[in-house]
């Protein structure tokens, strides 16, 4: 079973203040690039969150946000008393010295200056944060299920992939009984126009073919292209996270066809090889998103 690194995840949970909303979602990437997006509240659980989704994904882009809707107003401004009372002392002291009157304006410029206004921000109960945490897991757990669906498609286009790789594969050997017999014949006739038939030893000739043939047999290729397609198919079949092996495999089928291609020397070969090649080309792009 594969997975994709694709996927998307959402939850809501609500208490009497506000609503939140969490969002998950994965992109392919070589490792895990986490990127988080949260409320001042929640910045204090940030490690534990982070440590949530790396135990459930193993690789990916991910973005994760929170959002908070207010549904009662919960922060709420205040007067800094003690910082006003300050600033006050302050100015009756600079007062008496230049011997002027303080009148009811003097608490207007007060207030202009800095930290005579404070926010008081309430911290996250433990209850509430219990129940966040249990709707981060179920964002989590639906992108993992929509990894498992996006990868069964995913699963479904490789082995076809690879069926026309092992199809294609065997209508190769329908040429190479013709190949080796139209190599023969073009050595032949090339070797009766330039030394003439009369000149030619066919026993020496039969023993530097057999050589020269050798250069084009294909056989061990077939041999090592079938073997690493069966090896992908059975690695697709296993537990995810597979994608890397994949990768991999998809590799050495490349070189086999490649050598396949450049040994041939036909041009009924070199067609189906081009039609793997392109095949190869899907698997490949279909690997990248592989988790």
């Amino acid at each position: 079973m594969i997975k994709s690194m694709t996927g998307y995840g959402k939850a809501i949970a609500e208490t009497p203040q506000k609503k939140i909303t969490i969002e998950i979602k994965s992109l392919n990437s070589k490792q895990l690039d986490l990127n988080t997006k949260l409320p001042w509240l929640y910045k204090e659980k940030e490690s534990e969150i982070r440590n949530l989704i790396s135990q459930r994904l193993d690789r990916g882009k991910i973005d994760f946000a929170i959002y908070c809707d207010m549904l009662d107003d919960e922060v709420v401004t205040v007067i800094n008393k003690s910082a006003v009372r300050n600033y006050y002392n302050q100015f009756k002291e600079i007062a008496a010295e230049l011997k002027i009157d303080l009148d009811d304006q003097i608490f207007t410029a007060i207030m202009k200056l800095p930290d005579t206004l404070k926010t008081e921000k309430p911290e996250i109960s433990e209850t509430e944060w219990e129940m966040v945490k249990n709707q981060i897991i179920e964002s989590i757990t639906m992108l993992d299920l929509y990894r498992i669906e996006e990868g069964n498609s995913i699963m479904t286009d490789l082995k076809k992939c690879i069926g026309k790789i092992l199809s294609l594969l065997e209508t190769v050997e329908t040429f190479e009984a013709g190949r080796i017999t139209k190599i023969r014949e073009k050595l032949m006739t090339l070797l009766e126009e330039n030394l003439g038939q009369e000149n030619l030893d066919k026993n020496r000739f039969e023993q530097e073919l057999i050589f020269y043939l050798e250069k084009y047999d294909i056989n061990e290729e077939k041999v090592r292209l079938k073997t690493h397609c069966d090896y992908f198919l059975e690695t697709v079949n296993t537990p995810s996270p597979n994608g890397k092996i994949l990768n991999f495999i998809a590799q050495e089928i490349g070189r086999e066809i490649n050598t396949i291609g450049s040994k041939a020397n036909d041009a009924s070969i070199q067609k189906l090889v081009v039609m793997m090649k392109d095949e190869l080309e899907k698997i490949k792009e279909q690997t990248l998103n592989v988790l």
